[in-house]
């Protein structure tokens, strides 16, 4: 299947689909096999209030409900609550040759109910059709023999999508992006206490500096404050290079990967990343030594080792 260039073609998806040959960026529409629809009729005035009870609302119909997005609105007097799992629609993307870069927004077919008034084909067995205002997935054989088919195209387009997470050429899962805020957190903390108590001792160290000064008038020439810069300046340069080795870590985490272990000292750092396969531990070594970490090897149960000084 082939697209105009520059245009947001939509593109249904559904599961039976063929593999596709995009060449640029598309929209997809969804079908509700991907989606889990719920229509009620709440006092609430404010969208922001039915999204903050969307999750309650389907409590108990996944098993992992935190790996749930929704999606909230309003249709006349009843809000739409749609709930989607990001990481299992972009695997199955992916499956039909889909790539994160190429896809704009994502929409639901609920969403565009008025269009689906006659049905419209998936595949030869199947098709989409609104019933009661829901959009619904039935049996062809189920359509009465004067249906009219609708062609689906651009005109389905909702006004409002919704963009995956990390579907734009991410590679990390919404848990794994969770894990690495943690992560930076935990460093942005340590670094905070490490620039207080840089800063309290460098300012008891330039008193006692001055009190030395004035008692020896020798000291203050140029040779001797130079050196005095220079001090303070490899400490400087030591911290950036910590934070340095963080941010390149941090950027080697990936679908797959996750930390088993980290130190981090004044001289050098330790780390064990735990990959899930061989594949994957493979690609890994292959970044960090790109990254200069030529100790980077992997060990038993597909970990990868990494112990560089600073």
């Amino acid at each position: 299947m082939s697209f105009l260039a520059n245009s947001k073609a939509l593109l249904l998806a559904y599961s039976g689909m063929k593999e596709q040959t995009l060449s640029h960026t598309v929209n997809i529409m969804l079908t509700p096999q991907f989606y889990t629809l719920k229509k009620e009729k709440l006092p609430l005035k404010y969208l922001y209030q039915a999204k903050r009870i969307a999750p309650s609302l389907f409590d108990g119909l996944f098993e992992n409900s935190e790996k749930y997005d929704y999606l909230v609105y309003k249709e006349e007097e009843e809000w739409i609550f749609i709930a989607y799992d990001p990481e299992a629609i972009s695997d199955f993307l992916l499956s039909k040759s889909i790539k994160p870069e190429q896809v704009s927004k994502i929409f639901f077919a609920q969403q565009a109910s008025s269009s689906f008034a006659a049905p419209v084909l998936l595949g030869e067995k199947d098709a989409l059709v609104s019933l009661d205002n829901t959009v619904v997935v039935v049996p062809q054989l189920a359509l009465k023999e004067n249906n009219d088919i609708v062609t689906f195209n651009d005109s389905f387009t909702p006004k409002r999508g919704v963009t995956l997470q990390g579907i734009h050429g991410s590679i990390l899962s919404k848990r794994q992006t969770i894990g690495l805020a943690g992560f930076f957190t935990l460093f942005a903390l340590m670094f905070f206490a490490e620039g207080w108590r840089y800063t309290h001792d460098s300012q008891a160290t330039q008193e006692e500096m001055q009190t030395l000064l004035e008692e020896n008038p020798s000291l203050q020439s140029d040779y001797t404050r130079k050196s005095i810069a220079a001090k303070y300046q490899a400490i400087d340069k030591n911290e950036r290079r910590k934070r340095d080795v963080v941010k390149t870590l941090a950027g080697m985490i990936f679908k797959g990967v996750k930390i088993g272990s980290f130190k981090l000292n004044e001289k050098a750092f330790k780390i064990e990343f735990v990959c899930s396969d061989a594949k994957v531990a493979k690609r890994l070594v292959q970044l960090a030594k790109k990254s200069e970490f030529n100790s980077a090897k992997v060990v038993t149960g597909n970990v990868v080792h990494i112990e560089e000084k600073l």
